[in-house]
């Protein structure tokens, strides 16, 4: 074979194919050598293959991002309105309107381009710098530089630049969780095999040996570059922008509608065609909900300031309403709800069984005669390992997951001491994965040398001749150990043992180590990856507030269903496993999903597909995760939840909320402000759109009966802009009822306004129209003039929206129930409102403009008597649904 031949036409196979593929025949394949690819050729490749680096979208264009402000319903109504209004010099009604349309449009904007940055960080898990072989000779380059062909040398702590077959190693050890979710790293061999073990895959971190490496896929014909298309090409609305964007369609027909009617009307029956114009124009826009986005804005950025001093950073303002509305949470396993930590949890040794799993320490579970025993089992373990300590935190540990978590038990149980790790051993023989031990050959203080091996239980049983026991020693007992660690295996534990021998003092203790025999065998150690604190009583509150809860990962079936169960997660059905989920449709897993909640083996593939059909289920779906292969997943659910502090950035740019304390449990309380933040916006929407409506009923009716016309089209903008504006804004700073985890989740096809309170608003807004309409007539009928009849009517109609606005506090809740002082902003921009309308009376220059006239103190008393009327529907539709409610609990 020619080294380094040129490569300009061959095709590059997927990763995926590699492991199946030879060393020999991969290096013809690539036309290539172990001596590496010379410059010359490197040159040539990376202009055919490009630069090792993800494909990344670039940003929208900002004109782009504008233009969407503009496409709903309501805001082409406003802009139609602007156009009018300044066709027709009417420069106040315009200047109103702008200011509205921009406010909305500025906010939609800084939005949407905040939400540009969203895969971006995929780019950090590149690796900047790499060493290569090139002619022979190991360099280091920018990552950026590899092609297919190079081979890449790997180490212990190295991240991996690019995707690999191996073509040598030693010992190697590769941690895969940003891509699988597995906790423990996985052994690589050169081997051809099924499971990939023959592959080490770009942005993947070495944690022991050492390899040399075929680049077969660099950039997006990488694994991370598939996943990274995933995230790129899934797009999602959450459930409020599309209950809004529903409302805002069907609210613009019908004040389109009526605007329309009510100009025809007018000048059939004789209005002037100017007088009509405008007054359909101000209609229109004293009915649109113009300021809706802005209460929606506000109520958001309330909930974000709520949740940030909770510890949770909202990366996307819809996110903290669709956390109220969620129904199910696809949570990840590892570093989610546990601790992305192997810890020893149980010890078994012939004096008996440590179980901590319930015990802040290890030992505190141990009896006197199970102490030594467990302390035994934990030394052997601590003595046979790699761990290194951290440069920067010494009391931190790097290496393999089972080194680590011996030596941290054992130091914490006193096991060790300091000391004694430092010294190095006579001898050692690091893990091998083929023969499944390890063994180090120490000095004790009495001057003995002393054999500690640490492996799998069923091999470390076949060496073994003795077994300890509190009183020394006893033949071994190979049918009780193969019991024992099938049991704790069953409990998604995993089993490692540990035995010693005492040398001879004649015995050789050279490397290479011989293999072992006549051991003592200790006792058995059960690793797991425990549970964050907290997180049980989580889930049970989720339970309790309505929301399912399951579990989501790339561990094994057994594993995930024993830490499932300590969750307090269903496992009544057997858990979902990837190998499954490729052989079902989607209708067939859509029913296994229903069942389940827990999937195991997944890839990431897999979770994207389990988040979308869940929600083709109905279902609101949170997915929280910390990993890489979390992120397509983050991205599809209505809402996305990424751990910030173990997290990587990709999940993290790809969530729409993050935890800063990586704490599931603070998922709770961000539920429970999301379903305050509906409350507020719910409760301001149903407030703009009965008054609203009583507006558009009463000047419709008045139009149609031929009366004189009822409100001139700058006051209907100054009721709409002055005062409801000022209190329907007021109402996203209602505080929490406190009792907004004790209902489930609206339905998600109720929308926004629930079928009771659509009700509740046709009445109300009914009910405001009909007093107005009286009130102006019966003005008429008495001698009022135009103005004065007009003045009266319209303060009516703004004392009753002051009763309205008051009652829209709460859905549930009586307004009598509730302290007049707990929303301070609400009962400012109220009394606020009553004030800017009373001083537009008086002063006669506003006045003039308005055409308001002074009203005397018993009108005012009047209207502020018979304004109270619009409390009676709203209220008694509350008490008719609690008294249902309090029937049906009887039952």
């Amino acid at each position: 074979m020619t080294q380094t031949q040129p490569m300009s036409t061959v095709p590059l196979a997927p990763t995926a194919e590699w492991h199946t593929t030879p060393v020999e025949d991969a290096l013809d394949v690539l036309r290539t050598t172990p001596d590496g690819l010379s410059a010359e050729e490197a040159e040539r490749r990376r202009e055919l293959w490009g630069a090792n680096e993800l494909d990344v979208a670039g940003p929208t264009p900002w004109w782009l991002i504008l233009a969407r402000q503009f496409v709903s319903p309501l805001i082409f109504i406003l802009v139609v309105a602007t156009i009018v209004t300044m066709v027709l010099r009417e420069w106040v009604d315009a200047t109103a309107i702008l200011i509205v349309l921009t406010l909305n449009a500025g906010i939609g904007f800084w939005q949407e381009r905040r939400a540009e940055s969203a895969v971006l960080a995929l780019r950090a898990l590149s690796v900047p710098a790499c060493r290569v072989v090139r002619g022979g000779t190991i360099l280091k380059i920018d990552s950026r530089d590899l092609v297919p062909g190079d081979i890449v040398p790997l180490e212990s702590g190295e991240r991996v630049p690019a995707d690999l077959r191996l073509i040598e190693e030693s010992d190697l050890r590769v941690d895969e969780s940003l891509l699988t979710g597995e906790v423990l790293p996985v052994g690589k061999t050169v081997e051809v095999d099924d499971d990939h073990a023959s592959v080490a895959f770009s942005g993947t971190l070495v944690t022991a040996g050492r390899a040399r490496g075929l680049v077969v896929g660099t950039g997006t014909q990488t694994q991370l570059g598939e996943i990274s298309d995933l995230v790129q090409n899934t797009r999602t609305h959450s459930p409020l922008q599309i209950l809004t964007h529903r409302l805002e369609r069907r609210i613009g027909v019908v004040v389109a509608a009526g605007s329309i009617v009510v100009f025809a009307l007018g000048v059939a029956i004789g209005y002037s065609p100017s007088e009509m114009f405008r007054t359909a124009v101000a209609l229109a826009v004293a009915t649109v909900p113009e300021s809706l986005p802005i209460v929606l804005t506000v109520a958001m950025s309330l909930g974000v300031g709520r949740m940030a001093r909770r510890i949770a950073i909202v990366r996307s303002l819809p996110a903290v309403e669709t956390l109220g509305s969620t129904t199910l949470i696809g949570s990840d396993k590892t570093g989610t709800l546990t601790l992305n930590r192997l810890t020893i949890e149980v010890v078994w040794s012939a004096a008996g069984l440590v179980d901590g799993r319930d015990e802040a320490r290890l030992l505190d579970a141990a009896t006197p005669q199970t102490h030594a025993a467990a302390r035994a089992v934990l030394r052997s373990g601590a003595l046979t390992n790699e761990a290194v300590p951290d440069h920067e935190n010494p009391s931190e540990f790097h290496g393999d997951a089972v080194d680590v978590a011996f030596l941290v038990a054992a130091l914490d149980a006193a096991a060790i001491t300091e000391g004694e790790r430092r010294i190095p051993p006579v001898a050692d023989m690091a893990y091998e994965p083929h023969l499944r031990l390890s063994q180090s050959v120490r000095r004790e203080p009495d001057g003995t040398r002393t054999l500690h091996v640490k492996g799998s239980p069923d091999v470390l049983a076949e060496l073994s001749d003795w077994v300890a026991t509190a009183e020394g020693r006893q033949p071994i007992d190979r049918d009780l150990l193969e019991r024992t660690n099938d049991e704790l295996a069953a409990q998604g534990l995993r089993v490692i043992a540990t035995a010693t021998r005492i040398l001879g003092e004649d015995e050789p203790a050279e490397e290479p180590l011989p293999w072992p025999a006549g051991l003592t065998f200790l006792g058995m150690a059960g690793l797991e990856d425990p549970p964050r604190e907290g997180v049980l009583a989580a889930v049970e509150q989720c339970r309790r507030a309505g929301l399912r809860v399951t579990m989501i990962t790339g561990d094994h079936p057994s594993t995930a269903a024993a830490i499932a169960g300590r969750l307090g997660l269903d496992t009544t059905h057997p858990p979902l496993s990837g190998r499954e989920m490729s052989a079902l449709d989607d209708a067939e897993l859509s029913r296994r999903l229903a069942t389940t909640d827990i999937a195991a083996r997944v890839t990431p593939q897999d979770k994207l597909r389990i988040a979308r059909l869940h929600e083709e289920r109905g279902e609101v779906v949170a997915v929280t995760g910390d990993g890489v292969n979390d992120a397509p997943a983050l991205r599809a659910a209505s809402i996305g939840i990424a751990m910030g502090r173990s997290g990587t950035d990709v999940a993290r740019e790809a969530a729409d909320i993050v935890l800063t304390d990586d704490n599931f449990v603070t998922i709770v309380e961000a539920i429970r402000q999301g379903r305050v933040t509906f409350a507020a916006i719910r409760n301001a929407t149903f407030f703009l759109l009965a008054t609203g409506l009583g507006a558009l009923l009463a000047v419709s009716t008045n139009v149609i009966a031929s009366g004189p016309l009822l409100f001139l089209p700058v006051q209907l903008l100054f009721i709409n802009v002055v005062t409801n504006g000022l209190q329907d804004i007021a109402l996203a700073f209602e505080p929490p009822e406190g009792n907004e985890l004790s209902r489930p989740p609206r339905p998600r096809a109720e929308g926004i306004l629930s079928s009771a309170l659509w009700w509740r608003l046709l009445a109300t807004g009914g009910w405001l129209a009909l007093s107005v309409l009286v009130a102006f007539q019966w003005a008429l009928t008495h001698g009022y003039d135009l103005e004065h009849a007009r003045t009266l009517a319209i303060t009516l109609l703004v004392w009753m929206n002051f009763y309205v606005v008051g009652t829209a506090r709460s859905e549930h809740r009586s307004v009598f129930a509730m302290s007049p002082i707990s929303n301070r902003v609400l009962i400012v921009s109220s009394l606020g409102a009553l004030v800017l309308h009373w001083g537009a009376t008086v002063w006669q220059p506003v006045a003039g403009i308005l055409g308001f006239v002074p009203l005397t103190a018993g009108e005012w008393i009047a209207c502020a008597v018979l304004g109270a009327t619009a409390l009676v529907i709203p209220e008694l539709g509350k008490l008719w649904r609690w008294r249902s409610r309090a029937r049906r609990m009887s039952r």
